[in-house]
């Protein structure tokens, strides 16, 4: 497999508040596990910045308004109750959203059977309106809606294994069946959304886990709700919003994995895109807060991706 790594230090340059659970420590831990000799094969590039009208291909204008007048010019300031913005923010999140835009492009093209990009701030919290959770603009559904104008794709699944319900993609794909949302995610936790109930127009498929839950849990909910769902969409593209904070490491949430579910997981959706999106997959970085677990999972499935 050819697999694209999209990193930019611009992503160091977002700060949040002494203590944040996201912070820039995050990239630097991943770094440092991605400078071991089997990831040399990785195709390194740069993340370019997206240009500001990408982001209306998921939000309206006035969002993209409100978030840009919440950029402050000096210091850190609160956009809204967990989130925080300082000076370089607005392009860090731009470039998120460019890295994510190169990747589907990347596979299109065919330079690429698939990319990761680590990237932050996250994105999945992002609704069409709202900004929250750390999260500003929303990467994954961003980039679908680029791999449907640009590329002519029909379907695109996205799968969300984040500990946190990806409420914002789900808002944002909730009544369009070209687009598959599917979820694990522990509840209840933040942000409150994921009940099995929330079917949309039946692209929306959530397969909550509860507090303790670990591998096998976990790895039943792929089995029984998201891969069959998967199979039978057939997507051009699958998009993996991979957050690592299901860790048993991890300070947010009670979700016990280790990073080998990580690999299963991306192995087991690599043999899906094989038979219907010609290898395509785009995997994007979002949560995932101790640094230790982070750099292990989000390690462990890159080399996955390499190898697949």
């Amino acid at each position: 497999m050819t697999t694209f790594l999209f990193e930019n230090p611009i992503f160091l340059e977002h700060h949040t508040p002494e203590g944040h659970p996201e912070r820039s420590d995050r990239i630097r831990a991943l770094n440092l596990a991605l400078e071991h000799e089997r990831f040399l094969p990785l195709v390194r590039e740069k993340a370019p910045q997206a240009n500001e009208d990408f982001v209306l291909l998921a939000h309206p204008e006035r969002h993209l308004t409100a978030v840009m007048s919440a950029m402050p010019e000096e210091g850190i300031d609160q956009v809204e109750a967990d989130t925080y913005a300082s000076p370089a923010s607005l392009q860090a999140a731009l470039t998120g959203i460019g890295g994510a835009v190169a990747a589907v492009d990347a596979v299109f093209a065919g330079k690429a059977d698939n990319a990761f990009v680590a990237a932050r701030p996250p994105g999945h919290h992002a609704e069409r309106t709202k900004a929250m959770g750390f999260c500003f603009f929303n990467n994954a559904a961003i980039a679908a809606r680029h791999a449907q104008k640009v590329h002519g794709a029909e379907r695109v699944a996205i799968v969300d294994w984040d500990v946190h319900h990806g409420n914002g993609t789900q808002d944002i794909f909730f009544d369009d069946p070209s687009v598959l949302f599917c979820s694990t995610h522990q509840m209840p936790l933040y942000p409150g959304t994921g009940a099995k109930d929330e079917t949309g127009a039946g692209n929306i498929v959530n397969a909550p886990l509860s507090m303790n839950d670990g591998s096998d849990q976990f790895r039943e909910a792929f089995r029984s709700r998201v891969l069959p769902r998967v199979a039978d969409f057939e997507p051009d593209l699958i998009i993996i919003s991979a957050g690592f904070d299901a860790h048993h490491r991890d300070p947010l949430a009670q979700i016990n994995l280790v990073a080998d579910d990580f690999d299963w997981a991306t192995a087991k959706l690599m043999e899906l895109s094989e038979k219907s999106a010609n290898n395509r997959v785009v995997s994007l970085l979002e949560g995932g807060y101790d640094l230790q677990g982070l750099a292990e999972s989000a390690a462990t499935h890159i080399y996955r991706l390499m190898r697949g």
